[in-house]
């Protein structure tokens, strides 16, 4: 079996997904002309040149622009299920989701239509695709951390559809320590916590995340490798890191996948994690991530094992869950040593 093959066939859990970042420009033109919107590029081509950014902020850019054309439930859930469906195609199991409400609600959308679209979508992919999921809501962190209580109060509503609660956008300039009133009250409400942390930012962003925001995972995490104790304190804890390769690539945060820092983490008994983050933008679902580093840093078989597991024990699913799923990837290990 080649490495690719042994990828496609691996079963995996995806903790590192922005639904929004998932929008790929065929459907993202076909919900626009649905909707009576207007892109500012001619054709899908068009668009597809302008998925090359140099930075966050270019990427961001173009990312909200993107979702400016989701209006309606329906839109949401179209959107949500084309993903569902991609990912079932590689072989994973179970994706926690993360959604950005403030882009949608900034722009007058209304929360219930948001989450009632993708969370249809994730109902109807335990049903007919047997995908168990996980959402997570965001906080965007170039808004203030009042636009982030009135969010926080949406989604009290649908405590029975979010797990947890989660930071993402602009890093630079924006420290976790911005929103630790409002994650206190998150925590208070049931909700688990994670952040982004250490992708653009410092490693004090993540010492930030874990002491101030009580964070259950780091998303992303890659420089947290230049803090020694830091790493000595991740690999004690055993806090998990969701690592985007190819995001990290399109984005500059290694200027070659041969000197991206997964396998190192792996050496140093960090518990990572391989993720997508925004694979219609960054060149890359699931499948593509992991061939990606697999060749680049010369990853044995048991690697990506050891990737895949610790996937699902950093997932946010029940005991017995993970368990279920965790014997899926046993089995799998088990017919490939054959």
């Amino acid at each position: 079996m080649t490495i690719q093959e042994f990828i496609q066939k691996m079963p995996k859990a995806e903790l590192h997904l922005h639904i929004e970042g998932s929008f790929e420009p065929e459907l993202m033109f076909k919900i626009a002309q649905r909707n009576g919107i207007t892109l500012p590029y001619k054709d899908i081509s068009a668009l597809k040149q302008a998925y090359n950014f140099n930075n966050l902020q270019e990427f961001l850019d173009i990312y909200y622009a993107g979702a400016g054309v989701l209006i309606t439930e329906q839109d949401f859930y179209d959107l949500t299920w084309a993903y569902l469906k991609k990912i079932h195609q590689q072989n994973v199991i179970h994706t926690e989701i993360f959604f950005d409400p403030q882009t949608h609600t900034d722009r007058g959308i209304d929360f219930d239509t948001v989450i009632n679209g993708i969370y249809k979508a994730l109902v109807d992919a335990q049903e007919k695709l047997g995908i168990s999921s996980v959402l997570i809501m965001s906080f965007l962190r170039h808004l203030d951390q009042a636009s982030a209580f009135k969010t926080l109060q949406s989604g009290l509503r649908h405590k029975d559809k979010i797990k947890a609660v989660g930071l993402d956008s602009s890093e630079v300039g924006n420290p976790p320590s911005k929103f630790q009133e409002v994650f206190d009250v998150a925590r208070q409400e049931g909700f688990l916590t994670v952040a982004h942390a250490g992708e653009e930012g410092p490693a004090t962003y993540v010492y930030e995340a874990l002491d101030l925001l009580k964070v259950s995972r780091i998303d992303h995490g890659n420089r947290s490798l230049e803090d020694n104790k830091l790493v000595d304190r991740l690999v004690a804890l055993q806090i998990p890191l969701t690592v985007c390769p190819l995001s990290n690539l399109k984005l500059k945060v290694v200027k070659d996948m041969k000197w991206h820092p997964l396998k190192k983490m792996l050496q140093l008994g960090l518990k990572a994690t391989v993720n997508s983050d925004d694979p219609a933008y960054f060149g890359g679902y699931m499948n593509e991530n992991f061939i990606s580093v697999a060749e680049a840093l010369d990853l044995s078989k048991d690697d990506l094992i050891q990737l895949s597991k610790n996937a699902f024990e950093a997932c946010f699913l029940d005991e017995d869950t993970k368990q279920k799923l965790m014997q899926q990837l046993d089995v799998f290990q088990q017919q490939s040593d054959l």
